[in-house]
């Protein structure tokens, strides 16, 4: 199984919900840290690439936007201009479209809870687990 790792950022570039899929390591400590900030600064970087893409696209799904060694980062960009960013080692478009579908109505459930402010961090665990079963299902 690939290994991929999720952010979703906020209108204003803030990380809001981060989650790893794929196989875990035995190995513990630093090795899986190094990579933690390696995906994450892959992700940041890749950012503005989003932004200017948003403009020359008429889909919300932007596939492969950027490319680091053998990492790829696509993107599914909001009316909201909130940004789903999924690093990854496989191509497999369809899939990926299809989970970032999946995520987008999981989020818009997000927003309409009444106990929820927009740009603040994801931090329940119901849609932790949901966001893991559509990866499950989709890549």
């Amino acid at each position: 199984m690939a290994s991929y790792h999720l952010v979703i950022v906020s209108n204003d570039d803030t990380p809001i919900f981060e989650e790893e899929f794929g196989p875990v390591s035995k190995k513990a400590g630093d090795r899986r840290d190094e990579r933690r900030y390696l995906n994450e600064f892959i992700i940041h970087a890749a950012i503005d690439m989003v932004d200017a893409q948003v403009w020359q696209r008429s889909t919300m799904y932007l596939p492969v936007i950027d490319r680091f060694n053998e990492w790829y980062v696509s993107a599914f960009a909001t009316a909201s201009r909130v940004k789903f960013m999924l690093l990854h080692e496989v191509k497999n478009d369809d899939g990926i479209k299809n989970f970032f579908t999946e995520l987008y109505e999981l989020y818009i459930k997000a927003l309409l809870n009444p106990f929820y402010n927009p740009g603040d961090r994801i931090t329940t665990k119901d849609f932790r687990s949901k966001v893991r079963l559509a990866a499950k299902r989709n890549l």
